[in-house]
């Protein structure tokens, strides 16, 4: 089938991205978020997030007039869902916005629509979604819920790509795509093929959920590795970074760096899936969300010690995204470490985040403050770095030399 129109659910790191890839091949997209201020920004021809040259593709598909933005669905040929799956209390897994998500397209499917879930889910999630939509429009038939031949098809195909690279990687990575059954399969296929260069790889809407789930898992079990070895190495005396280059010139080994913890919607989130399908089974994956989840009390700790040094503590937080050059602060250790420190009234905490204008409110009504770099550099007496933006990665030695430094990234490995 040729695809004329394409609408994106939820317009986020992922959705907004994928929408404008679509767009800028010549199709018509509908971009669909709940937040009208998103809406009215991407309407304009701007972004409500950073990642690099998205500006300028999202300028021009709306300029083209082949994407705009809503706050109501309407009829497309093929409906791609990719709003967020957080966890509840217990870390159990919250399926509220793809139900949402799918009580809103449904009054304007018809015959022959293609439904993919991109959003990163548990085990089974598709098979929910065909479900909920055969309950709420019975006059169609969905794959895996009737004995009718289905007339609407529906696969899960999971982005794998890094912010800060997401363009590039929409593109350029090979693509897994779960269908229902082969047919729906294909027919995903064929709408990825329309912006993808990578493989496109069928497999059953299962298999292609575990896949997510494990490539982010093997990514936190190695992560986990790195941060126990850095704990480890504070308590023997022995620089972790010097020790980690050491090692990795063996030719089969290669570990990871450590950090303050895992941050962002998919390292440190999906493996709580894994556990939460299969938790008698799932020890190795637990044990890492768990040495992971740790790590940034362990950096409170190493702060309040340095802080104790003085009578007047002014404590400078490098970096609050989950990564370096994006301004993304979900899930993000840096984020939970720097408002703890502002919890425990140990001395007055600055905040330095390059990529954002102003403080998540948590930090706000703890009296944070933000901060330039060279107004922390001019005031703090003690530099916590947590994320390695460029801008922290061109301070030198004699920039720092003067400060109790807690370095959780390796930028000062050499002091």
């Amino acid at each position: 089938m040729a695809f004329k129109k394409v609408s994106v659910i939820g317009l986020g790191y992922i959705g907004l991205p994928t929408a404008a890839v679509i767009a800028s091949r010549g199709i018509e997209v509908i971009g669909i978020d709940v937040s009208e201020k998103a809406v009215d920004i991407i309407n304009q021809g701007k972004v409500h997030i950073v990642e690099p040259d998205l500006d300028m593709v999202v300028q021009a598909a709306v300029t083209m007039g082949k994407l705009r933005a809503s706050l109501t669905p309407e009829p497309a040929d093929a409906f791609m869902i990719a709003v967020p799956t957080p966890f509840k209390d217990g870390h159990k897994p919250d399926l509220s916005f793809i139900q949402k998500a799918a009580k809103a397209i449904v009054p304007v499917l018809e015959k022959g629509n293609l439904v993919i879930l991109e959003s990163t889910s548990p085990v089974g999630t598709t098979e929910k979604l065909s479900k909920w939509l055969q309950e709420l429009r019975p006059d169609l038939y969905f794959p895996g819920q009737t004995s009718q031949e289905p007339n609407v098809y529906v696969a899960h195909c999971p982005e794998r790509v890094l912010p800060g690279r997401v363009l590039e990687e929409l593109v350029s990575n090979d693509r897994i795509i779960g269908g229902m059954s082969f047919k729906c399969a294909e027919k995903a296929i064929e709408l990825y093929k329309v912006f993808v260069r990578g493989d496109c790889i069928s497999t059953n809407a299962r298999t292609a959920e575990m896949a997510k789930l494990t490539e982010n898992s093997f990514r936190d079990v190695n992560i986990a590795f790195a941060n126990e070895l850095s704990i480890i190495c504070d308590e023997l005396k022995i620089n972790v970074w010097e020790l980690i280059a050491l090692s990795n010139r063996h030719p089969r080994v290669n570990i990871l760096s450590p950090g303050p913890g895992v941050g962002g919607h998919c390292i440190a989130v999906d493996p709580w899936f894994i556990v939460d399908s299969a938790p008698e089974s799932a020890r190795i994956i637990r044990t890492a969300r768990e040495i992971n989840d740790s790590k940034p009390q362990y950096v409170v700790n190493k702060v309040k010690a340095a802080a104790d040094e003085f009578k007047r503590p002014v404590i400078a937080c490098l970096g609050l995204a989950f990564k370096p050059d994006i301004d993304d602060l979900r899930e993000s250790p840096a984020l939970d470490i720097t408002h703890n420190l502002a919890s425990m009234n140990i001395g007055e905490i600055l905040a330095v985040e390059p990529n954002i204008q102003q403080l998540p409110e948590k930090l706000a009504e703890k009296d944070v403050e933000l901060v330039s770099l060279t107004a922390a550099l001019e005031r703090a007496n003690v530099l916590l770095v947590l994320v390695d933006h460029k801008a922290f990665k061109a301070l030198s030695i004699n920039d720092v030399n003067t400060k109790v430094v807690v370095d959780t990234r390796g930028l000062f490995a050499h002091l």
